[in-house]
């Protein structure tokens, strides 16, 4: 899919037009949010060719940069994200969509919780987190290595 080039700062930060601004890599920001509950579940990035297939198929698709290629959300563990909403920031250099999050365990984390922000950063000294959230699943039984 090609998006429309991008032009004024005044079309861009106050017009209807959809121009997203990819950086020199190829990628755009994303936030994944939980439609019914607004909590924040991923963070990712996509390219054109991801974000060209997530609103084509309304299934959140996002640029793996470790496996270096597409990565449909939920194609292993079967926890996919339908997309119902896609914003974009006011120089539209971030992604932010809306998802229901559907499968066994309803969950965005490849760890096995509902969100990726599953810690928080302790209050005092030192760089300690806590858990703050249950774990839906356990990884080794849904990722199985090929």
């Amino acid at each position: 899919m090609e998006f429309p080039a991008r032009t004024t700062s005044a079309e861009i930060e106050l017009g209807s037009t959809f121009q997203p601004k990819f950086g020199a890599d190829g990628l755009i920001p994303c936030i994944t949010q939980d439609i019914a509950t607004g909590q924040v579940l991923m963070f990712a990035f996509m390219n054109a060719e991801s974000l060209g297939h997530t609103l084509t198929t309304k299934k959140a698709t996002y640029w793996s940069r470790s496996r270096n290629k597409l990565w449909v959300k939920g194609e292993e563990s079967g926890n996919v994200q339908i997309v119902k909403e896609i914003y974009t920031d006011c120089d539209q250099d971030v992604i932010l969509i809306k998802v229901e999050q559907n499968g066994p365990a309803n969950a965005s984390c490849h760890n096995g919780y509902k969100s990726c922000f599953y810690r928080r950063l302790k209050d005092g000294p030192g760089f300690q987190t806590e858990l703050v959230a249950e774990r839906l699943f356990d990884p080794a039984t849904v990722y199985k290595k090929k």
